[in-house]
């Protein structure tokens, strides 16, 4: 496919698009200086102030350049009912070349919005970029994708997932394919256990309407955590590209289940109560406004899965996301298993510590922990970390996403099985919720969490 000379986004006046989708699009610009692109926004409602909000999500990443600058000269803003088909063959009918068009909408609008493309004659060239989460459950999502396959082929369809461009993950897949050392050692005998954490200091923030009928589960872990174990855990690719990436991703997500079947013993969900975060006080996330405490909705849970293949089967993965978290984590944990022999003179009658690995989501750091020396050393045996800080990105994650779209590569895609094998898992756990086979756990704002 062409590099895309069009991007238009759906939903142009909602928050993703100011704070996350802008600013990502100002880095890509910033750092692609020869790229030109007619950036139209596009909501249901007039927008005066598109331009000025453009430059200042620009401005908010110190983005410049002759890229930007064309951008910020060219741009317009559309007034458009996505789900009216007069509105969006208009909009179609003003572009020329090669065109993306972004849905950062809720599911439902843009299956709407794809029911009256279907009756469009669409441009040769046309890319859609489905922001997630891909649908609302797993029949949903199903049909989301039916509707997004007649009218592109696979190729055409970018299902967004921005933890795809978090530094860790890229760091990630260098570490494992750019080195000899560690891709031997990922596989069940040697790997003791995998963690994929992402907790925060937040609260709710306002975003009431949002969240409280969505919880932590289907924020994080279906539509984040979950491709992020399946892009961090796929056997090796034969090449990095648009079949390879996705396809094996997806066979992961095929093999998971919870772990021993069993979701009282594997799952945790929690909501916060008052408490002080980081010296700010948060009520009680039921006191928050919007908040209905007849949802019993979650902001944490934790969930260990087992993905069942010849590599992985028996080593528990924990996918783990709350809300005001005193001292969050944000990393991806691979412990390795101890040593095969024991040797009674080290420490603890030779039973030393695992060795681990750390990515850090958001610090751009990797981390080893190791042992050093021994018996025969004045020092004894001391445990150190090895650690160095990678290169600050040039892109955000969104810029990342926005590359691959504007280059018309959907290599970091989430292909369509995936998105639904995610739905599967989520709704697993959520049965379980339901069924009050996991209780709703209560923990202080600050803390820990409930585990």
């Amino acid at each position: 496919m062409s590099a895309i000379t069009n991007l238009v986004i759906l939903g142009a006046t909602g928050d993703l698009t100011s704070r996350l989708l802008l600013p990502g699009l100002g880095t890509l610009l910033a750092q692609r200086t020869d790229r030109r692109v007619t950036l139209i926004g596009s909501s249901q409602t007039a927008d005066d102030s598109w331009s000025s909000t453009v430059a200042e999500a620009f401005d908010s990443v110190g983005a410049d350049g002759p890229a930007v600058d064309h951008v910020l000269e060219t741009t317009t803003y559309v007034q458009c009912d996505v789900t009216k088909k007069d509105d969006m063959a208009e909009l179609l009918g003003s572009l020329d070349g090669a065109t993306c068009l972004y849905f950062a909408l809720p599911p439902s609008v843009t299956m709407k919005s794809l029911d009256v493309l279907a009756e469009l004659d669409l441009p040769q060239d046309l890319l859609l970029a489905l922001e997630k989460p891909i649908g609302t459950d797993f029949e949903s999502a199903q049909e989301l994708n039916l509707l997004a396959s007649r009218l592109v082929s696979e190729q055409h369809i970018f299902r967004v997932d921005h933890f795809l461009g978090m530094p860790a993950v890229l760091n990630f897949l260098g570490m494992r394919f750019a080195n000899r050392i560690l891709e031997p050692l990922l596989n069940r005998d040697n790997v003791e256990s995998i963690e994929i954490v992402f907790d925060e200091t937040l609260g709710l923030e306002g975003r009431a309407g949002f969240y409280d009928p969505t919880g932590a589960t289907r924020d994080m872990i279906q539509s984040h955590l979950l491709q992020v174990m399946g892009l961090m855990m796929m056997d090796p690719p034969a090449r990095f590209d648009h079949v390879e990436l996705p396809a094996l991703t997806a066979h992961i997500l095929r093999a998971t289940r919870i772990w021993g079947d069993d979701p009282g013993r594997s799952i945790v969900r929690g909501r916060y109560t008052a408490g002080t975060v980081g010296g700010v006080d948060l009520p009680d996330y039921t006191a928050e406004e919007g908040v209905d405490p007849d949802n019993g909705t979650e902001t944490f849970v934790q969930v260990t899965l087992e993905v069942d293949t010849w590599r992985w089967s028996g080593v528990p993965v924990t996918l783990r996301s709350g809300k005001a978290i005193g001292n969050p984590r944000q990393e991806i944990v691979v412990r390795f298993r101890q040593p095969p022999h024991i040797y009674p003179q080290f420490p603890n009658d030779g039973n030393v510590p695992e060795n681990v690995l750390r990515l850090e989501f958001e610090q751009d750091q990797v981390l080893l922990e190791l042992n050093m020396g021994g018996p025969f050393d004045s020092r004894g045996m001391t445990r150190v970390t090895a650690q160095t800080d990678t290169a600050a990105p040039e892109l955000s994650a969104y810029g990342s996403v926005l590359r691959g779209i504007l280059d018309g590569d959907p290599t970091m895609s989430v292909r369509g099985d995936a998105a639904e094998e995610g739905w599967r898992i989520t709704g697993e756990i959520l049965d379980a919720f339901a069924d009050g086979s996991v209780p709703l756990r209560e923990y202080e704002a600050g803390s820990s969490g409930p585990v």
